[in-house]
């Protein structure tokens, strides 16, 4: 699996505008959280949607991006969170145990 890490807000934007031709995913990471350590593992080991671009945010070192990422796609902050962009807006989040590939991919279909 391909992640791209998040460093800046500015990132933001690219994400953004990238998710008018291709599916964007967003994965909220807290590295000292078991919870969170499970589902990027979980996430690793499924099949990966070719389509679709993966974005990692490390929450630790990255907090204010965390915060933007909330404000920009209107959701509420959660850890580990997915956001599925598409067409500049997020269409679907989900956090802890409902972090699945499978509804990923689904969701990316519609």
């Amino acid at each position: 699996m391909q992640w791209n890490p998040i460093t800046t807000i500015e990132q933001l934007d690219a994400i953004s505008a990238a998710s008018f031709t291709k599916p964007q995913i967003i994965l909220k990471h807290s590295t000292t959280c078991s919870i969170s350590k499970m589902a990027l593992a979980r996430l690793e080991r499924s099949t990966t949607p070719a389509d679709i671009d993966f974005n990692f945010l490390d929450l630790l070192n990255y907090r204010s991006i965390s915060q933007a990422i909330a404000e920009k796609f209107d959701v509420m902050h959660e850890s580990p969170q997915i956001l599925l962009i598409k067409n500049g807006a997020c269409v679907y989040d989900e956090s802890h145990g409902g972090i699945q590939m499978e509804e990923i991919a689904e969701q990316a279909a519609k």
